[in-house]
C-alpha cells in the first residue's frame, strides 16, 4: 500500500512539475515584452515594382530591415541576443508614441512620397517630360505642445494657412516662421476627400526653436512622366529605397544596362533635387545585401546631422569589416555619385 501511494506521490509530482514546465515556456513564448526586435532582412530587385512599356533590367536592389510585427515575447527577445545584428527597439522609440497601425501609415506614406521623388528625378536626369504637382504636406505627427494637437490626425494634408496657399513645403515654412510665436492661424486641411478649417496658435517647433505648428510632416506630391512610369512596392514601407527606385527609374527611361548585369543593392532616401539622405538601420541592410551576394552596396554620406564618423556609409564600411564582405562600400551623396560610378565601372563591359 505504501508502494502505491509512494508511486502515486511519484507520478503526481512528475505532472506538476510537467504542468509547471509547460506554463513556464508558454509564458516565455507568448508574454510580450514592451520592445521590437529589427534584424537583416532581404534584398529584393526593384524591378518587380515597376511598370513601364520598357524592359527593366533586374540589376537594381532594395534592402529591407526586418522588424517583428508585434512587440516581441520573452523568448523572442531573450533569443535576439544569440543572432548577430538583431537589436531590441522600445516601442516608444520605434513607434512614437503611435499605434501599430498608425506607424504602417505613415511608412507607406514615406514609400510613396519615395516614389514620387524617384520617378520626378530620375525623368528630370533622363531628359523626360515632367511634372511635379505639390498637393500639400501630410502630418506624420502632432507635437505635445502643439494647439493643434487634438485636431490634426495623421495623413492629414495641409493645404494652406490664414487663407494662403502653399506651393511647397519650404513656402510654408517660411510662412509660419515669420509669425509671432502665440499668433492666432487657421490652417486648412485635406482629410480623406472633405476640406476642414482649425484654428490654433504658433508655436516653438520642438528641434528648431522656431516658429510652426508643430508637426512633423512629409511633403505630399503627384508626378507625371512621359513616358509613364509607376512605382508599386506592395508592403514594404519607409523612404529608404529612394536612391534605388530612382536608379531603376532612370535605366528604364534611358533604355540603357547601367551595371552590365552585376548585382547592385544600396539605400538611402531621394530628393527631387537627386540628393541621397540617411537611414536607419544600415548594418543590417549591409548583411542582408551580403547575404544575398551583392557585388556593390550604395550608402549615404550626408553628415547633416551626424558625426562624420556616424554617417551611413561610416557605418556600412565598419560592418563590411566586420563580417568579412567582399562586397563594395561606395558612398554616395547624390544620385549623379552613384550614376558616376556605375559609368566608370561597368560602361566599358561589353
Amino acid at each position: 500500500m505504501k508502494n502505491k501511494q509512494k508511486k502515486s506521490l511519484r507520478n503526481w509530482l512528475i505532472a506538476l512539475v510537467a504542468i509547471v514546465a509547460i506554463v513556464a515556456v508558454a509564458f516565455l513564448a507568448f508574454w510580450p515584452t514592451d520592445y521590437y526586435i529589427e534584424s537583416p532582412g532581404e534584398a529584393v530587385a526593384v524591378n518587380q515594382f515597376i511598370k513601364s512599356k520598357n524592359k527593366k533590367p533586374a540589376n537594381f536592389y532594395l534592402v529591407t530591415v526586418s522588424v517583428t510585427s508585434r512587440p516581441a515575447s520573452i523568448l523572442e527577445y531573450l533569443w535576439s541576443y544569440t543572432r548577430p545584428y538583431s537589436e531590441r527597439v522600445p516601442s516608444k522609440e520605434l513607434l512614437g508614441g503611435q499605434t501599430s497601425a498608425q506607424y504602417n501609415e505613415l511608412q507607406n506614406w514615406y514609400m510613396e512620397t519615395s516614389q514620387q521623388n524617384a520617378i520626378y528625378y530620375a525623368a528630370k536626369k533622363a531628359g523626360k517630360k515632367h511634372s511635379l504637382k505639390y498637393l500639400g504636406v501630410y502630418v506624420m505627427e502632432v507635437q505635445k505642445k502643439s494647439s493643434f494637437k487634438h485636431k490634426l490626425q495623421i495623413g492629414d494634408t495641409v493645404l494652406g494657412a490664414n487663407g494662403r496657399r502653399f506651393h511647397s513645403t519650404e513656402e510654408m515654412m517660411t510662412y509660419l516662421r515669420k509669425q509671432k510665436i502665440g499668433s492666432k492661424v487657421t490652417i486648412s486641411v485635406l482629410r480623406g476627400k472633405q476640406k476642414k478649417h482649425f484654428t490654433g496658435r504658433i508655436v516653438k517647433v520642438k528641434g528648431t526653436n522656431k516658429p510652426g505648428i508643430g508637426i512633423q510632416l512629409v511633403e505630399h506630391v503627384t508626378v507625371k512622366t512621359t513616358p509613364k512610369l509607376t512605382i508599386n512596392a506592395g508592403e514594404i514601407g519607409g523612404p529608404s529605397a529612394g536612391l534605388m527606385f530612382t536608379l531603376e527609374s532612370y535605366e528604364v527611361f534611358t533604355k540603357q544596362n547601367l551595371s552590365k548585369d552585376h548585382k547592385i543593392a544600396g539605400t538611402g532616401t531621394i530628393l527631387p533635387t537627386g540628393k541621397v539622405g540617411i537611414i536607419g538601420g544600415v548594418d543590417k541592410k549591409v548583411v542582408a545585401a551580403s547575404r544575398a551576394g551583392a557585388e556593390v552596396f550604395f550608402a549615404p554620406t550626408d553628415n547633416t546631422s551626424v558625426k562624420a564618423s556616424q554617417t551611413n556609409y561610416a557605418v556600412a564600411k565598419r560592418t563590411a569589416k566586420k563580417i568579412h564582405t567582399k562586397m563594395k562600400i561606395v558612398p554616395v551623396d547624390t544620385f549623379d555619385d552613384a550614376l558616376h560610378y556605375l559609368k566608370k565601372h561597368y560602361q566599358k563591359e561589353k
